[in-house]
């Protein structure tokens, strides 16, 4: 007859494995609150940084005319810009999808131009109009040709949306020509927070509440990423969370593009970087997707700022060069390295 150890309860089998997984949680809790305040802490001195930099002096007169409002202007753009890339890549279930892969941006700028030349004394609100149908035609367009081209590479989808681009700034950059509004299409062509004033971004916050709509929709894009017929099934009516999404991208890339002009490549970097950690929830994800798009436009535009001090580089430039070089990386790494 061998001896042993005494056999264990059932119960204490059971709770084993519970408090282990238990244990795991809390440690995943933990490590992520460690890390979002981190992130916190190098975003707040991100924001502190673009408040004290800059040719000014600094007082209080160039702290509230120019400074804050910048700051803020950043922190917007960042947060909404990155927020409506993840919104995209949910909806087209397409890692590679965000508003600068699809022509969103081109079509907000062709439709500034438009009211340009149709009410040349139009307010900045009437010009957001404009832009926000012009975008929201642009995208419906995009997902329209995604319905009836086949996809065989996941790579088709943002190669489809630069040629559409392509096309549309084309068109828009002859059209201006035709009317000597070049100069002005150039403005919306690339990113400057230089201009950004008291009285001259407080549209910005319009994008700021189309992001905390998502906050609020969260879960139903989460569900409308998974395909009609999943969501269908699960309660949720596809159609309608594609509108809604399309929409919110619209109204964001319409104001940032007719308030700093067009900032490249943020929601298509920074929401697959998220993934890599977080997953594809969109509850989740938000929070970091947000934080981290935060932290990239302040440090491009304090880039933009320091590398040819006094003067000062478009961070449109800066945009163009940094997110260009990831797409490129998350190219070669392939689909299966992103969402």
């Amino acid at each position: 007859m061998t001896t042993g150890s005494p056999p264990r309860p059932a119960a204490a089998l059971a709770a084993g494995p519970e408090s282990g997984g238990a244990a795991r949680r809390r440690s995943h809790r933990t490590r992520s609150g460690v890390l979002l305040v981190a992130g916190l802490v190098l975003t707040g001195a991100l924001a502190v940084a673009s408040l004290v930099v800059g040719v000014a002096e600094l007082d209080t007169t160039a702290l509230l005319t120019s400074r804050i409002p910048r700051t803020l202007a950043l922190v917007l753009c960042g947060a909404s810009l990155a927020v409506a890339g993840l919104v995209m890549q949910l909806l087209t279930r397409n890692p590679f999808v965000e508003p600068a892969t699809a022509g969103t941006m081109e079509f907000a700028g062709l439709g500034l131009l438009a009211a340009l030349l149709l009410t040349p004394d139009a307010a900045l609100p009437l010009k957001m109009l404009f832009g926000t149908a012009a975008a929201l035609v642009g995208t419906a367009v995009f997902i329209r040709i995604l319905g009836a081209v086949p996809q065989s590479d996941i790579l088709s989808v943002p190669l489809l949306g630069l040629m559409l681009g392509g096309v549309v700034s084309a068109a828009s950059t002859f059209i201006a020509y035709r009317a000597d509004l070049l100069q002005s299409l150039g403005s919306w062509m690339t990113g400057d927070f230089s201009v950004v004033l008291a009285g001259r971004y407080e549209l910005l916050w319009a994008a700021g509440a189309a992001t905390g709509v998502v906050v609020l929709l969260a879960d139903r894009f989460t569900v409308a990423g998974l395909g009609a017929d999943v969501a269908t099934g699960l309660g949720v009516n596809h159609a309608r969370a594609l509108a809604i999404g399309l929409s919110i991208v619209a109204v964001v890339t319409a104001t940032i593009v007719v308030t700093v002009g067009m900032l490249p490549f943020i929601g298509l970097v920074v929401p697959n970087v998220v993934s890599r950690f977080v997953g594809g929830n969109a509850r989740r994800s938000i929070p970091w997707v947000a934080l981290l798009g935060v932290a990239l436009v302040l440090a491009c535009d304090l880039g933009a700022r320091l590398l040819v001090h006094p003067y000062e580089l478009p961070i449109g430039t800066i945009m163009a060069v940094v997110g260009g070089a990831a797409f490129i990386v998350l190219l070669l790494k392939g689909p299966h390295h992103v969402r």
